[in-house]
């Protein structure tokens, strides 16, 4: 399965919903399907989409709230795990797209690679529902699941260690901070 397959299948459900994203292949692949002002792309902080995703959760339990991470970013703070199983936000859907690579860095080969289970650790740490999925049969359905569920929700999705074309796209990473804000102010209860 292409990530860039697994984010056009859910697309469309992601409009009313505050959406996270990691850097780098993620990004440029959800912005290469229409770039919305409820779509915030955190570049430069590998590793952290979890715990923003976590504090928007946590301070606004009336949204849902969908994570898109990295297996290498996960992998640079499993911590993050064991803080949103402590918090448990009922509202938090974490999607992982497992490449078993650093593809937006080089393409280095990730622990996934070698065995380790994200879903695996993800239950260990205490996230009361987790899946992996390899088909987009497989992760339109779990996803839809979990956005059902109202129970936080980790998804390893498999994918193939493919990106697109450029990382780089027109849209100001700085009006997407300020158009991002705006979109959570006026979604304000």
């Amino acid at each position: 399965m292409r990530r860039v397959d697994a984010l056009a299948a859910v697309y469309p459900v992601l409009e009313s919903r505050v959406v996270v994203t990691i850097m780098g292949a993620t990004a440029a692949e959800l912005q290469s399907l229409g770039h919305r002002d409820n779509f915030f792309y955190l570049q430069h902080a590998m590793g952290l989409a979890s715990s923003m995703g976590l504090g928007i959760a946590l301070a606004r339990p009336d949204k849902q709230v969908i994570v898109f991470d990295g297996d290498g970013s996960i992998l640079m703070n499993l911590g993050g795990f064991t803080t949103l199983a402590r918090y448990r936000p009922a509202n938090l859907v974490h999607v992982v797209f497992d490449n078993e690579s650093l593809l937006s860095v080089g393409g280095f080969p990730t622990a996934t690679s070698t065995g380790s289970d994200l879903a695996g650790i993800a239950k260990a740490a205490g996230i009361p529902r987790t899946a992996t999925v390899d088909t987009i049969e497989g992760f339109t359905a779990m996803f839809a699941s979990a956005l059902a569920a109202g129970e936080l929700t980790t998804i390893v999705a498999k994918v193939e260690a493919v990106g697109p074309s450029k990382y780089v796209t027109d849209l100001s990473l700085l009006e997407n901070r300020f158009a991002f804000q705006r979109f959570l102010r006026q979604a304000a209860p």
